[in-house]
């Protein structure tokens, strides 16, 4: 790596630090309401795994010819050991990336037995490139949610980040031998993490008039308290705290493509008063619509 730090400091950079020689932690979170920019410098020794948590970003390579996508609730793993590839971050607003940088030596020892049953690190492969993107699971979701919201005293932050950073790379190369099946150490039954993943797109399917969690609970066949602390665990946010951000991003899109009025965003999100819309808008991004759409 040519250097341990971005090459602008950036608001959005809550965290660029060294779990172990070799092996770097990158958290960014973009809490403006414009895109937000991350640079950072990094030689072709190392390779990259690239988590998106919230909203969305895109990686930019060769001055922004070539772009990759990084929509929310996916990854994106890429190692050239053939060229530099530097770092060009584009946050979307409210977006939260987590950034694995590990070089690749180092990458090596962490499956030294294990090293033929992953393609990436086969004997033909090693010196090949290798580009990978997948949809997250929920056991690595809350993982990489644990990692930005940790809670802990800040002196045991990097204990802590470093147990959380090798959990998740086990979970992400990790092959269950039963398709399908998802493993969750926060709930009682591991069949349950489908019935969460289903409620979320419940949830999103209904926003504008969602079930009570009553009603939601029942509808997944789950009690009440698995459904909270489940989503809680998988999602990093209570129920309706996700669903209130959900509606609030889709309403901010929708306003962005200048086709729909302020009323008629607010009726579709859920809201049965513009008035209403307006102040949870403001609330959540410190304008208003109207003034949002004055600024695009």
């Amino acid at each position: 790596m040519k250097n341990n730090t971005t090459e602008s400091v950036d608001k959005s950079i809550l965290l660029d630090s060294m779990i172990e020689e070799g092996f770097y932690l990158l958290k960014c979170h973009n809490d403006s309401q414009e895109l937000s920019v991350v640079n950072r410098n990094l030689d072709k020794s190392y390779l990259q795994l690239h988590f998106c948590i919230k909203n969305e970003a895109s990686l930019k390579f060769n001055g922004g010819n070539y772009s990759l996508e990084l929509p929310e609730n996916k990854s994106f793993f890429l190692y050239n050991p053939q060229q530099d590839l530097p770092i060009h971050l584009d946050l979307q607003p409210g977006a939260k990336v987590i950034s694995l940088l590990i070089r690749i030596e180092k990458f090596h020892t962490f499956f030294t037995e294990e090293a033929e049953l992953i393609q990436f690190l086969s004997g033909e492969n090693k010196s090949k490139k290798c580009y990978r993107d997948k949809e997250l699971n929920p056991n690595e979701m809350m993982v990489l949610n644990q990692i930005f919201h940790y809670g802990l005293h800040s002196s045991l932050e990097k204990l802590y980040s470093r147990g959380k950073v090798y959990e998740l790379i086990s979970l992400y190369f990790h092959k269950s031998d039963v398709d399908g099946i998802q493993n969750c150490p926060f709930l009682e039954d591991e069949a349950n993490v489908e019935k969460i993943q289903k409620a979320k797109q419940i949830l999103i399917e209904k926003m504008a008039e969602p079930p009570t969690l009553t009603q939601l609970a029942g509808q997944i066949n789950l009690p009440i308290q698995h459904l909270k602390d489940g989503f809680k665990h998988i999602y990093g946010e209570t129920v309706f705290a996700y669903l209130l951000n959900y509606k609030m991003e889709y309403a901010r899109k929708l306003l962005s493509t200048r086709k729909y009025n302020i009323s008629e965003v607010s009726f579709e999100v859920g809201y049965s008063t513009p008035s209403h819309f307006i102040a949870a808008f403001k609330k959540k991004f410190g304008s208003t619509p109207k003034r949002y759409m004055s600024s695009l």
